[in-house]
This record gives C-alpha cells, structure tokens and sequence, in this order.
C-alpha cells in the first residue's frame, strides 16, 4: 500500500454536500481530502446545464445557513435561480472557505474497500491514484446517477443524443426535429427552450405529472431586506418543521372546507411556488379526499391551459394523489405543449417499438427526429453509491446488501460498512425536504460524531443490523400514513424481484433531526463503537 495518500476522511463529491462536509472537518481539527469526478465543484449543478434548468425550492431557502457571513455576502437575483447562479454561488463559497486546495477534480472513486486489520478504507480511482482513510463520506448526491432508457433498436438512430444531466451546449438544435423523452422536473423545464429552436418538438411521456407555476421573479430590494430581517428565525423554523421550507402547510382540512372556501385557498396557493398548493391545507398527504379536492383543481388549471383536448387528455394526471410523485414548478410548459409545432406521445398508448436512422417508429407512427434529448432521470438516492464497488467486512458487498431494497440506519450508516457515512441516504428526510436543511443537519451530525469518537478513542463505529432494522420498518411506517406510497415514483427502491422499497422517511425534519440528536447523546445508540 505505499504511496497511497493517507487522510484522517476521504469526502466523495463536491455538490452541496461535499464542500460543507469538507468545510466542516477541516474547522474540526481532521485532515480531510475530496474527491470529485467533474472539473469543478457544484455536485449536480456542475453537471445539469440543460436549457431551462434552475432549483425549484426558492434561492434564498436553497443555500446554506452555517455562516452568517456568507448569508451577507451573497445577494441571489431571483427567487429561483437558474443553474449557472447557482454554480456561481458554489464556486463562490469553494472559493471563500479556501476548499478547492483539498480537492482533486477529474477523479472517479470505482472502489473502497474496507481493510479490518487496518481499520481502515482503501479507495481507488479510475485515474490509477488511490488514498487510505480511516472515514469514508459519500457525498454523492440523491440525483446524481442519470438513467437512460433501454428503447429497441435505438442503436439505428444516426442524429445527436444528449441527456439532460450530462448536457452538451455543442449540439445545435435551430431549426431541427426534436424527441424529447420524459416529463419529470427536468423534462418540464427543458421543454419551453427546445420548443422555442426546434422546427418540431414530439415530447414522448410515459406518466403525466402535476406541476404548478413557478411564479419566477427578480428579487427586488423590498423583498431582500424583508428576508435577511427574518432569516434566522424562519431558518431556525426550517429546521425544527416538516420539509424544511419556510412556509408551512396552513391550517384545516379541504374535505371540511365550503366549495367556494376551498376554490378561493386553492387559488391564493396556486401561484405560491413549487410547493405553494400542498400547503393550502395541512392534510393534503394525508387524507384522500382532501387531496383529490386539490388534484381535481389543478387539473381545471391544466385544462384552461391547453386547447387541444386531446393533448389536454394526455398531460393531464391521473390515477395517483398529488403530490405523492415530485411536485414539479413550470415556467411557460403548458403554453408550450399548446404550440403547433409541439406534438405529445403517451407511450403507454403508442409504445416506442423502434428507430430509424432519424426518426422514432411507435405502433403507430414514424416521426422525424434529428436529435434526440433524454430527460428521464436518476437512478435517485442509491444511484452514485452503487455505481462505486464498495466492500465492507468480510468482502460484503454494498450492492449485494442493497440488491433487496436500499436500507441505511437513520440514512447515514449500513450495518458491516464500518466508518462509512452516507449523506442524505436511504431512510433519511433526502429528498422530500429542503435538500440543503438536509445536508447541513447530515455534515454536522457526521462531523460531530468523528469529535466525539477522536475524543473516547474510538477507532471503529458501525450501526447494527437491529437498529437499521427497526429504524427502516419506522421509515415504512410513517410512510404508510401517507399517499406517498399510493404513486409509482423515484421515492421508491426497487428489489431484485421486483418490489418497492419507500425510500425517504416522512416524519419530518424537525423530529428526525431529534432523534439524531438524541441517539448521539445516548452514546450513539444503535452503533457499535471500538
């Protein structure tokens, strides 16, 4: 193992996660080293730099809260920003805190493996450099695995194809046909840019989702005084709440409501942002009838929307309760599947059966293409983990491990992986909350965990198989009480055979961010120490 470089915390990926991890060991005394697999920090911001792409929780709430300095410093243009300010702002803060001088860009981590003798990982690279740590942190990012379609005879097609999280600004789309696969967050957003260049745009959908209008804005002066007097206390609220928004559900139940109520608060929430209806009443996710009443309204919006019923038909959701899949923001989507130059494709009616050297074949028609844009998203949550040959004790297989579901307890640990922390993992707030409440709450936990251990002279710490257990029936639990589960969503795990596997937990941030907290000063329950 000589000349392998040795560090108290290798850090894999520098999003969000990855740089305030790194920020946060070095501020704790730990020689800590990043690795990242792009040329630049930013995690998935870095890669997604489709046209159209911007976060869809507002700017000033989708940043970090750990330096009050940072938070003065940094003044955000709209309430939603757009991927290249949010590159921006990341570059910005890898530049202030001085992080990029502890890591190494162009380096994909392929393997760690865990040596017991040693008590500690080894981790190789795909650039033939590897490091020795006694901690390994996966910063990884939940959305940072892109899936692509397997469609028949797509190796006939002879025009461009790109992805939106792996997007190359060197493919000209003026003037061409364009096949656009997918209407999730990113395919929502890319649709309006493409429609605008392309001569034809034939968007093929397989599920419809709901998505409200993002109401985007500049921030003026008014408003970004008004929000720094507020931002620590309604920072402070995001932690303690549900998702770790600002904004809250308001109070009451739709069912209970007067038609004429229920119409006059389903309007006011409409243009309120991404989550801005799911807040009209507090039992929107919970109770069926309340949120059919909601999902029936955004529907008619839908409809007022679009003139051709039969496109109306087709992009209108159906058959699962909203909210339950991602609630998507749109800027000018649904004007656009109105345009004439903008054909849609339900291919569960007209499946994909093959493709010519321009063109896409279905049971019933042949239509041009020239480029062709997948927009179908990721391998969410375990994607990045699994892509890397993690083994823990005795050779186990992380993959193996999570063949049959992805479990972790309390999302930051697996059972024989020993000193090896997830970020936002299976079984964590992750993806159903403000990501970024998340990371900070997952980077402090971690950081104070590894003081807490270098402190009692503990060299080991690894959950154990009855807490993971009883912590991931808990996550299914909660989730239960939900119409989460009612969707076929990316908020599912896949087994080998087949089965679904909820995988965020829906219990709120405040009460999880409790119970890590309270786990930690029992000694960290739950964990074995050595």
């Amino acid at each position: 193992m000589s000349g392998l470089r040795q560090f108290d915390v290798i850090v894999v990926g520098a999003g969000f996660a990855g740089l305030y991890m790194l920020h946060k060991l070095r501020e704790a005394g730990f020689q800590a080293h990043v690795v990242e697999a792009g040329s630049g920090v930013g995690g998935t911001w870095y890669w997604n730099r489709y046209p159209g792409a911007r976060c869809d929780v507002p700017s000033i709430e989708y940043s970090y809260s750990f330096s009050s300095e940072l938070e003065n410093e940094w003044r955000w243009s709209e309430r939603y920003a757009a991927q290249p300010e949010i590159l921006t702002y990341l570059e910005y803060v890898a530049d202030r805190f001085d992080l990029k001088k502890d890591i190494t860009f162009d380096t994909k981590v392929t393997a760690a493996v865990w040596d017991d003798a040693m008590k500690l990982w080894r981790v190789d690279t795909d650039q033939g450099n590897g490091y020795l740590s006694q901690h390994l942190i996966l910063a990884t990012g939940a959305l940072s695995a892109p899936k692509t379609p397997e469609l028949p005879g797509i190796e006939n097609f002879k025009g461009a194809i790109l992805h939106t999280a792996k997007w190359d600004a060197r493919v000209d789309i003026e003037g061409k046909a364009v096949a656009l696969f997918g209407t999730g967050s990113s395919g929502i957003q890319v649709t309006p840019p493409l429609a605008q260049k392309a001569s034809q745009l034939t968007v093929f959908q397989r599920t419809p989702n709901f998505a409200v209008p993002a109401n985007n804005r500049p921030l003026n002066e008014d408003e970004w005084r008004q929000s720094r007097a507020t931002l620590p206390a309604r920072r402070e609220a995001a932690r303690q709440g549900f998702l770790g928004f600002f904004d809250v559900p308001r109070p009451g139940a739709a069912k209970d409501d007067t038609p004429d109520k229920r119409e006059q608060r389903f309007n006011e929430q409409w243009n309120a942002g991404t989550a801005g209806l799911l807040l009209a009443y507090e039992d929107l996710l919970v109770d069926e009838e309340s949120n059919a009443h909601a999902a029936e309204f955004a529907r008619r919006k839908i409809a007022e929307t679009i003139d051709d019923p039969d496109k109306v038909r087709k992009i209108t959701p159906q058959g699962y309760p909203l909210g339950s899949r991602r609630m998507c923001s749109e800027i000018g989507f649904y004007e656009t599947i109105n345009r004439t130059n903008v054909a849609l494709v339900d291919v569960r009616e007209e499946p994909v059966t093959g493709f010519s050297a321009y063109g896409i074949w279905t049971t019933d028609h042949h239509y041009s293409a020239e480029v062709v844009v997948f927009a179908t998203g990721f391998d969410a949550c375990v994607g990045a983990i699994k892509a890397i040959d993690i083994r823990g004790l005795e050779g186990k297989s992380l993959r193996e491990e999570w063949a049959d579901g992805p479990h972790a307890y309390l999302g930051l640990a697996v059972p024989a992986f020993p000193n090896l922390f997830t970020i936002t993992g299976p079984g964590s707030p992750s993806v159903l909350s403000n990501v970024v409440v998340s990371i900070e709450q997952h980077v402090e936990w971690i950081a104070r965990c590894l003081t807490d251990m270098r402190a009692s002279g503990k060299a080991t710490i690894e959950a154990t198989e009855e807490a993971e257990r009883d912590w991931m029936d808990h996550v299914h639990e909660i989730a239960q009480q939900t119409l989460f589960p009612r969707a076929d969503s990316w908020y599912h795990g896949r087994t080998r055979d087949g089965r679904k596997v909820f995988m965020p937990y829906v219990g709120g941030c405040g009460p999880y961010r409790a119970t890590c907290d309270e786990i930690a000063a029992a000694d960290y329950r739950g964990f074995n120490l050595g």
